[in-house]
């Protein structure tokens, strides 16, 4: 079974503690992006479970935090009677995990060595075999449904063009086997717009909203209560110069603010540019008046989002994700099988 179309692929890692940073940055442009371009593509977006636990996680918590990403899509606004849209788990896909296997034994020690987020993460301790050669599965996740196209951020980049060599190299040595994605130029230029912006901490804005915030100020979860929301906003770090405008190098906490109003209204359904928001406030002088501001429409968007993630259907999930399963599993081991018999597995 070969896709109908073109291949977009595209996931979020399986986390019940999903973050504002999280739902504007990558999950809605995700779900926009599905959304604005099913006629002419395939979409695969498929939970990446197995990649949960490179690093350390509650597994109690984990099945459950599965289905929350299907949850929180469909909650985004996931068409899930859209034929041309997959939503599937990676681990319901056993041809991933052999996959990866075969391209480990073609996959050179230094290569993996020398990736950047592997460095940064086992620097700080111990690192298991899993972390060390995420990028090794990541690229069978891409290679088994000839993904042309996948949207990564920066800390992406590199698994991405180890992707594409992998995938040239095999095809050297066993004849085509593989669709290589376009280089991460060209995916920038494709997905364009369709990249979300990247919310800041409100404690301190030079760094992302990250979960590694331990004292839990600077980030605002889904799942926060509003006026928790409300109070963390209103005690967002922001700056002397005492003037609201957008300068994110001299006024980035400001700058986070207006970028996260915007996007709150947007998800309201206001269409609202980021500049145009920055024109409305500009040159007000009283940040407590503006932070009020942010506060009490946040509030509201974590109030509409919690509400519309109550009244997700999960049997119409459950039965996305099965019908999704079924399908990528026949196209996967089409993949598969092709290699099998390349490597001499298969006659």
């Amino acid at each position: 079974m070969k896709p109908s179309k073109p291949v977009i692929l595209t996931g979020v890692r399986a986390n019940n503690n999903i973050h504002i940073g999280n739902y504007f940055g990558a999950i809605l442009p995700i779900i926009n992006m599905a959304k604005r371009r099913s006629d002419e593509y395939d979409i695969n977006l498929f939970i990446p479970d197995l990649h949960s636990f490179t690093t350390p996680i509650d597994h109690s918590k984990l099945y459950d935090s599965i289905l929350n990403n299907a949850r929180v899509y469909t909650a985004a606004g996931l068409p899930l009677d859209n034929p041309s849209i997959h939503l599937y788990r990676q681990s319901r896909i056993p041809a991933h995990s052999e996959l990866a296997w075969i391209l480990d034994c073609f996959t050179g020690f230094g290569e993996m060595s020398r990736m950047t987020q592997f460095k940064d993460k086992g620097s700080k301790g111990d690192a298991s075999v899993g972390l060390f050669n995420y990028p090794v599965l990541m690229a069978a996740d891409i290679l088994l449904y000839g993904a042309t196209y996948v949207p990564v951020g920066d800390d992406q980049t590199q698994h991405l063009e180890f992707t594409r060599d992998i995938a040239e190299r095999m095809n050297r040595k066993f004849g085509d086997l593989f669709i290589v994605p376009k280089p991460v130029i060209q995916q920038h230029q494709f997905f364009g717009k369709d990249q979300g912006l990247r919310i800041k901490d409100l404690v301190n804005p030079a760094k992302k909203m990250s979960k590694s915030d331990e004292s839990g100020k600077g980030i605002i979860f889904l799942s926060d209560d509003p006026k928790s929301a409300h109070k963390k906003i209103m005690s967002a770090t922001t700056d002397s110069i005492g003037k609201v405008q957008y300068d994110k190098e001299n006024q980035p906490g400001i700058s986070n603010l207006l970028e996260i109003l915007t996007l709150v209204r947007q998800d309201a359904g206001r269409e609202v540019t980021l500049e145009q928001t920055a024109n409305e406030y500009f040159g007000m002088d009283r940040y407590g008046d503006f932070k009020r501001i942010v506060a009490d429409e946040v509030a509201e968007f974590l109030e509409n989002f919690q509400n519309r993630l109550a009244a997700v259907d999960e049997q119409a999930i459950e039965e996305k994700l099965a019908s999704s399963e079924k399908d990528m599993n026949a196209v996967a081991n089409e993949t598969l099988y092709r290699v099998q018999k390349a490597v001499g597995l298969r006659k």
